[in-house]
């Protein structure tokens, strides 16, 4: 599977590296106002590509902030919940005898 993956990795950077070489000659972006800007059709293409990037990541992050604070709060629930079990759970002795249970006594400290 290490070697598939290698394999993946080379093929799909030979590939944009020879679309790279294809693409060199300069592209002209224009903007508004008479304003444009001369760059290899390439670099072009990778400035869109990274800003495409970073608009998903950002239309995906508030999901993921309240996905991470759910879960925290499920977490502490479970918490909060298996302390209470444990808490309401009777000693149970580990030599499989019944757990001892305390013997009221008087003041005195006598039995009787």
């Amino acid at each position: 599977m290490k070697y598939l993956t290698i394999v993946l990795r080379l093929t799909l950077f030979l590939i944009l590296f020879l679309f790279a070489l294809k693409n060199h000659e300069l592209a002209t972006l224009r903007f508004y106002f008479d304003l444009e800007w001369r760059a290899p059709l390439v670099l072009l293409l990778l400035i869109f590509f990274a800003a495409g990037i970073a608009v998903g990541v950002l239309a995906c992050l508030p999901r993921i902030f309240r996905q991470r604070r759910d879960l925290l709060q499920a977490t502490r629930i479970e918490q909060q919940t298996a302390a209470e079990r444990t808490r309401a759970m009777p000693a149970v002795s580990t030599s499989g005898a019944p757990a001892a249970t305390p013997v009221a006594s008087d003041a005195s400290g006598s039995r009787g």
